[in-house]
């Protein structure tokens, strides 16, 4: 049976969009090129190599690269000039990307050339596609790439494969490429006039990576939000702040308006959460230590989360445009009607630098936010009256979750450490890349905060679920927190003395990258957004 995720996905061009790549790169949906695309890409072929054949001098083509611009190829060097510039920029270092990350970087370059611009035979994308379908990953060490002339580096470990050298993950293992190809039946490429090129030359790496990021940091606001409804519910927290009139008529931005939205969503049913006028009456009667204005933590939900989700919204947006972006050079424009060749800057990638560093700066708050909540919960000052760190047998004894709250802290700090990439260019190429974007860079950057963020949220949804357990406001819960919380004991049980904890926030912290508690709330309720 073909699930969603599972549906093939055909790649024109022009359509391609994160949930394509996710579906792609992730679970291994089988992709194909639109006929129609296919038959633009042999079109503008045909049309280039008649335009190269009237001694049209292209940059390289019949010509070399960088400063060697003017110095004529001969026509018996077209595959060894192809050859020579995939095998010359085969120079990444460092760890390997993984294998659901390479997958998107391919379904972004094949997604480029099949826009039709960048005069590859279509030989070129059904390889791409055939890597895609078969499983077949090359081995793409994640050190290199400036951002322009585009991700050289990376993409040029995946073109080398092609052409039947470099390596190709097996079993997570690096293998040379050779008897993986032969073993599949598959003849090396030939790489003709402009495709080591039009391979090589593209931002499909940081867009590639950036898809999954993003698409990814989406989830984990949803999950924030969902964690950050059971520390509302166990804390006693109003749901005044998140009535609809505040945000869709007040101050509408659509993050903002979103998030509100599921917080009423997920907070629908609850004991525990009640609104301004339940509190107003309580505090009238003397029912215990009430605050009206509760802290920012608990009321700041959607305006914070909001932005985080508009941030990365935006990123989405950027990465749409660059998916389905012909970025290499030069471009070839056979029906124009005007200039044919187009010899510029597309492959520069300062629209996805600025996008995935605007990500890191918008995951890191989100971290923030829940270490804060976290240090709320183990407070006994501040977590409605419940035992100082959680643990309710012999607090003498015992620590409870004190230690935990270190991990989250210390992550908080590396996340704030790492800074913007897109401001620190470096020319290379005897200053002919003069200014370069570091978009990989930035990627790679939001991809690690991304990841410490599980841990972090981990710590946060251990408390919170120890909170609820300590306090035995369980039966008061709304559906959904109570599925929230079920889901978290399904995973690690409840904390009634010391142990070490690392694995249960491990465990946590593998869920969440998981997205088994979105996917739980969903499957009850399929309105959150």
């Amino acid at each position: 049976m073909t699930t969603r995720k599972h549906r093939p996905v055909e790649l024109d061009g022009e359509s391609l969009d994160l949930a394509g790549v996710r579906r792609i790169a992730e679970h291994r949906a089988p992709c194909t090129v639109a006929p129609d695309a296919l038959a633009a890409v042999e079109s503008n072929r045909k049309s280039f190599e008649e335009m190269v054949a009237r001694g049209v001098p292209v940059y390289g083509v019949t010509t070399g690269y960088g400063e060697l611009v003017h110095h004529p190829v001969g026509a018996g060097d077209e595959v060894a000039l192809q050859t020579n510039l995939v095998r010359s920029h085969s120079a990444g270092v460092g760890p390997l990307f993984a294998g659901d990350e390479v997958r998107a970087m391919i379904a972004a370059r094949l997604n480029a050339l099949a826009k039709g611009y960048s005069a590859v035979r279509p030989v070129v994308l059904d390889r791409l596609a055939a890597y895609l379908n078969l499983d077949i990953i090359p081995a793409v060490p994640e050190i290199g790439s400036l951002g322009a002339s585009g991700d050289l580096a990376p993409l040029s470990h995946v073109a080398c494969t092609l052409i039947g050298e470099g390596y190709v993950l097996e079993g997570g293992e690096r293998t040379p490429t050779g008897p993986v190809l032969e073993r599949h039946g598959i003849v090396p490429l030939d790489l003709r006039a402009k495709e080591g090129l039009a391979l090589i030359n593209g931002t499909s790496a940081m867009t590639g990576l950036g898809a999954l990021v993003v698409g990814r940091a989406l989830d984990q606001v949803r999950q924030a939000e969902i964690i950050s409804a059971l520390v509302v519910e166990v804390l006693r927290g109003s749901t005044s702040p998140f009535l609809a009139v505040g945000h869709e008529r007040a101050r509408p931005h659509r993050g903002q308006i979103d998030t509100a939205a599921n917080l009423r969503l997920l907070l629908k049913g609850s004991e525990l959460a009640v609104d301004h006028a339940e509190l107003s009456r309580q505090a009238r009667d003397g029912d215990g230590e009430v605050y009206l204005q509760k802290a920012y933590t608990l009321r700041a939900v959607p305006q914070v989360l909001g932005a985080v989700r508009d941030t990365l919204r935006q990123a989405e947006a950027t990465l749409e445009i660059e998916l389905n972006s012909a970025n290499d050079n030069p471009l070839y424009f056979g029906d124009s009607g005007e200039e044919e060749l187009f010899h510029g800057a597309n492959f520069h990638g300062q629209p996805i630098a600025f996008a995935m560093d605007h990500c890191t700066i918008a995951l890191t708050q989100l971290g923030v936010f829940s270490e804060r909540r976290t240090h709320r919960l183990l407070n006994r000052h501040l977590n409605d009256g419940l035992p100082e760190f959680l643990i309710a047998n012999d607090p003498g004894l015992h620590s409870g979750l004190a230690g935990a709250q270190y991990p989250a802290s210390a992550l908080v700090a590396e996340n704030r450490t790492i800074g913007p990439a897109s401001t620190q260019s470096v020319p290379a190429n005897a200053d002919n890349q003069d200014v370069v974007s570091m978009g990989l860079i930035g990627a790679r950057n939001a991809r690690r905060v991304l990841a410490n963020n599980n841990w972090i949220l981990a710590v946060e949804l251990l408390a919170a679920a120890q909170a609820v357990d300590v306090s035995g406001r369980y039966p008061r819960l709304g559906p959904l927190g109570r599925i929230t919380h079920d889901q978290v004991r399904a995973t690690v049980p409840a904390l009634d003395r010391d142990r070490c904890l690392s694995d249960d926030i491990g465990a946590l912290a593998a869920a969440l990258s998981r997205g088994d508690f979105l996917d739980a709330v969903v499957r009850h309720e399929t309105g959150l957004r």
